[in-house]
């Protein structure tokens, strides 16, 4: 009953018995509805508490609403992007329940040495005005040479068909990771998809500390997550497959398909990137919202 006390380890089997012992008979449901009166529930811990803050949160959140009603209502596609966790492949346990018809064995230990060798590593793109997600099964390292092939490949089966007359792309990702608003090869690789494209790309990075709000996390990797659980991920094919069947009542489609090819980590922008550097940073929050436009040689 004290006012600090804000959970409890106890069951309500178990504070009954513990109520007898103090000479205070009483039965589990009458605990239970007690316990429903002082506002005690079953939860479960919530990803809620911030681990840092950002001084112009609220301003990065009204531009990206505005850009993306912009670029919905022009037509023009607009792009969620992020890394979901990476898997090893092998017999390893994964959370969720599966129908089978025997008991599912998996080793008792998740060390990687007991595995195939091989991790794998999902890149996510997600159409929010088309509502279709695609995920990239890499092989390598989550780079950002190998976040802007993700998004060329993408672009070369899906987006070009899906946008023919696109001339400018609003792409939404995260502050961190793979495509870091602080890091310089992340503007440099992605010059050099737009210069294959010959279209613009718009970035538009979450705040720090703001990651679960990209469209992504709550509109294509829930999703994935739930087609997945508890599959066990023997082989680069049964994760393609049970990716794929990602979906929603509510028209969500996924498709997948892999980059095997391996890249390199701790790569630096060039000088020569550094020195011309043509991207353009706009008025509003700089560090967090530019342009980049072809450049032709």
């Amino acid at each position: 009953m004290r006012e600090d006390v804000v959970f409890t380890w106890l069951s309500p089997t178990q504070i009954a018995e513990q109520l007898a012992e103090r000479g205070t008979p009483i039965s589990r449901p009458s605990v239970e509805v007690l316990l429903d009166s002082l506002g005690y529930r079953r939860r479960q811990a919530q990803k809620t508490v911030a681990m840092g803050a950002f001084p112009d949160r609220d301003e990065q959140f009204l531009n990206i609403a505005v850009l993306k009603e912009q670029y919905l209502a022009a037509g023009q596609p607009v792009i969620s992007m992020d890394t979901k966790k990476k898997e090893y492949l092998g017999n390893f346990y994964r959370p969720g329940h599966l129908w089978t018809s025997g008991v599912i064995g998996t080793l008792d230990h998740d060390f990687h040495r007991g595995g195939y060798g091989n991790q794998v590593i999902p890149h996510g793109l997600y159409d929010v005005g088309r509502n279709v997600g695609h995920i990239n099964l890499g092989i390598s390292h989550d780079t950002s040479e190998f976040a802007c092939d993700s998004l060329y490949l993408w672009w070369q089966q899906h987006g070009r068909k899906a946008y023919p007359q696109a001339e400018s792309l609003l792409l939404l990702c995260d502050a961190g990771g793979s495509n870091n608003y602080r890091h310089y090869i992340f503007k440099q690789d992605l010059q050099l998809l737009v210069n294959k494209l010959e279209i613009a790309i718009q970035v538009a990075h979450y705040p720090p500390y703001c990651s679960k709000y990209n469209p992504i996390e709550r509109r294509l990797f829930c999703h994935v997550t739930r087609a997945c659980r508890g599959v066990i991920f023997h082989t680069l094919d049964v994760v393609r497959k049970f990716v794929a069947k990602a979906s929603t009542r509510t028209g969500l489609k996924v498709t997948v398909d892999t980059l095997t090819k391996l890249y390199e980590t701790k790569r630096k922008a060039t000088a020569e990137f550094l020195s011309s550097l043509p991207v353009i940073f706009t008025e509003t929050l700089p560090a967090l919202n530019y342009v980049l436009v072809p450049q032709h040689s």
